[in-house]
Order: C-alpha cells, then sequence, then structure tokens
C-alpha cells in the first residue's frame, strides 16, 4: 500500500479484529481515523478478544460495530464524534461471512455462486465510498486489499467492479503485511490467522491522481486487447489461440461467473 499521508482522514471498513486499524493508527495524526467491524461488541469480542479494540479507544479512535457496508442503516454512528468524510477508505481483505445473510444466500443461489455475492460486497463498498463516505473536497481513494489466489482473484476486482459506478481503476500496489507492526489477517469467520500470500492493493478514484497512478501497476491483461482479462492472460496473437482459449475450462468457467454478475447487477442496485 503506497505511503499514507498521516493528516488524511482515514476509515477502515470490515476491519476484522482490529489490528490493521490498530497498526495504521501509529502511522496517523490522532482523531484522523474511524475504524468499523461487521460484527457487534460481543462476536468480536467472542471471536478475535478485545486487545486491539481497547488499544484503539485509548488512542482516541473512534470505532464503530455492527456495520455491514451494503446497509445504509448501520452507517448512522460513522463519524459521529469525528469527521463524517473521509480522505481514504480502506477494505482489508473482504470476503463475505458463512453467516452473511440467509435471504441474500437464498437469492444468490437463483443467480449463481457466492463469487457473484463478493463481487456485490465491493461494489457496494465502492458505490458508497464515492456517494457517501468520500469528502467532496478531499483525496476520494477507495482501496480494496486482496489475495492474489483462487477465490479472490476470480472477483475480477480490477475490471469488473465498476459497472454502473462513476470513478476509474487506478492500478495496484503490493501490499506488504510488514510495513504494518502487528498486523494479522484472521478468518472471517473464527479466531485463526490466515497464511500470508501474495496480496495487492487496488486503487479506485472519481478524481485526477496523475501523481498517485505514476507510481501503481496496471496489468496489461486491464486493457490490452491481446489478454482476456476475465483470465488474465496473454498476449494471445493468433485466432487459433484465441479459439483454443475460448472453449478452456479456464475461461468457460470465468465467463460463468462474469455471466452471473452481469445478471445480479441488472436486477438490483446498492
Amino acid at each position: 500500500m503506497k505511503a499514507i499521508n498521516p493528516h488524511w482522514r482515514v476509515l477502515t471498513i470490515g476491519d476484522g479484529d482490529l489490528s490493521f486499524s490498530a497498526a495504521l493508527a501509529k502511522k496517523l495524526a490522532g482523531g484522523h481515523l474511524t475504524a468499523t467491524v461487521f460484527d457487534s461488541l460481543q462476536m468480536l469480542s467472542e471471536k478475535y478478544g478485545l486487545a486491539h479494540y481497547q488499544q484503539l479507544k485509548l488512542l482516541g479512535v473512534d470505532v464503530v460495530t455492527n456495520v455491514d457496508v451494503t446497509d445504509p442503516q448501520t452507517w448512522q454512528e460513522i463519524g459521529r464524534s469525528n469527521q463524517s468524510k473521509f480522505d481514504l477508505v480502506i477494505f482489508q481483505f473482504p470476503l463475505i461471512p458463512n453467516d452473511f445473510s440467509a435471504s441474500q444466500y437464498q437469492q444468490l443461489s437463483m443467480q449463481g455462486s457466492t463469487n457473484t455475492l463478493n463481487r456485490w460486497l465491493l461494489h457496494c463498498f465502492i458505490k458508497h465510498c464515492f456517494e457517501h463516505f468520500l469528502a467532496p473536497d478531499g483525496q476520494r481513494l477507495a482501496v480494496i486489499t486482496s489475495k492474489d489466489v483462487k477465490p479472490y482473484r476470480q472477483w475480477n476486482i480490477e475490471t469488473s467492479l465498476l459497472k454502473g459506478l462513476t470513478g476509474r481503476y487506478l492500478g495496484r500496489s503490493n501490499f506488504d503485511i510488514e510495513s504494518f507492526d502487528g498486523y494479522q489477517v484472521r478468518n472471517v469467520d473464527r479466531d485463526k490467522f490466515v497464511k500470508d500470500t501474495q496480496a495487492y492493493s487496488y486503487y479506485f478514484s472519481d478524481k485526477p491522481q496523475e501523481i498517485l497512478e505514476a507510481e501503481l501497476e496496471t496489468p496489461a491483461y486491464c486493457d490490452d486487447p491481446q489478454y482476456c482479462a476475465m483470465c488474465r492472460v496473454g498476449p494471445i496473437e493468433t485466432q487459433q489461440d484465441w479459439q483454443a482459449h475460448l472453449i478452456s475450462k479456464r475461461h468457460i468457467k470465468m465467463d460463468e461467473f462474469e455471466q452471473q454478475w452481469r445478471g445480479w447487477l441488472a436486477q438490483r442496485q446498492c
């Protein structure tokens, strides 16, 4: 993740055990961070303990529980004691929990797979960042950090999430967990640590960001027609090779995910 200005107003979404927010708080000026978790305070305590929660409270960081980024009714407490608009909003290693919503799983079963619901979570995150969380006169940056392995890379974060939204994908940077002292990625449903693997921070904005974009990587598959963006493969230079790729198991599966996603978006809005 690229350098964060210590004076930026930063919001973290769904920060598991709050260890990322606790590490981030050390890099920011006092009062410039608001941290949120999806769980209630009781569930946070039962799953992860309250060590990082208490650390943040001692630092004067506003911590809000029961926040579902897809549901505006859960945002009422965000910014109440600090700022209500932010320069940067960060979602670290998002993943729908097993108890996400019985009704949403029922709806999803009619459309396809959990691939769609994870894309929906991130789509709503970006939409609500631009429309609600980010200050009009601020940096207007939304960042998603995710693993570069299946099933996470099958969400097509770089090429599919902005459908129907304002804003642009700016590029990505390697995520170096060592630069966030004390941060450990947790399992979304229980008190277990997740194995470290290659991960990237993906940047989105709806305002010019020339300086930042120059520091970010944009893989060729994002906009080069000789690549298959869904499958992240290429260059594919001949018609014969394209035909072979289009009937490959990998492409057929990714195309299935993409069609499910487009069908989902056509029927609902965040």
